[in-house]
């Protein structure tokens, strides 16, 4: 079985992936490929970020690797945060002060729509292949929901009548942008085995 590196140490995203892979490739994390280097994301788009993890790992590693970049954006701030999703109350990436500061730019807004938007990045057998998934909700007026993480407390998807934090991991990676970015990628590797 081939091995594809996931550039991420977050263990709940490689598990969903592995779980949907499982069958047709080993997915390694940064950590098992022994890679400690914090991987600079100094893109200012979604794509770019995804495209320059991926790449490191590639050069670095000599690995087919895939990575990702996600952000929410929100119509009424000129969808921001967007790639600055994890740092929009600075640098120290905190999820309770960037949801705090999110509902305060909104709490003077009338529209609350937003999307949460992933871009994947696979660089396999030398060859850059992109994908994207998108879910789009509305910015709840207070959190509601506890799993999760991020954003999930206070967007309600519209396929749905509950945050993303107040649904099962199941359910939200079946509505997911994530899910459906990964999804693509899935798709893509086996239809090209």
């Amino acid at each position: 079985m081939e091995t594809l590196v996931f550039a991420t140490n977050n263990e709940h995203k490689l598990n969903e992936v592995r779980s949907l892979l499982k069958d047709k490739y080993i997915i390694k994390g940064l950590s098992d490929i022994g890679c400690k280097e914090d991987i600079p994301e100094t893109s200012d788009s979604l794509e770019g970020n995804a495209k320059l993890k991926a790449k490191f790992v590639s050069d670095n590693y000599g690995m087919s690797c895939f990575s990702d970049d996600t952000g929410l954006e929100v119509k009424s701030l000129n969808m921001e945060p967007g790639v600055y999703s994890a740092r929009y109350a600075g640098p120290h990436r905190n999820n309770d002060d960037n949801m705090a500061k999110l509902l305060k730019e909104l709490s003077i807004r009338n529209n609350r729509l937003a999307q949460f938007r992933t871009a994947v990045c696979l660089i396999i057998n030398g060859e850059e292949h992109n994908f994207e998934g998108k879910v789009e909700g509305v910015i709840l007026t207070k959190r509601t929901g506890e799993d999760g993480f991020g954003y999930d407390s206070i967007f309600k998807p519209d396929e749905a009548e509950i945050s993303f934090a107040q649904m099962t991991s199941e359910e939200k990676n079946k509505i997911s942008h994530r899910g459906r970015a990964i999804q693509k990628l899935v798709t893509f590797l086996e239809n090209n085995d």
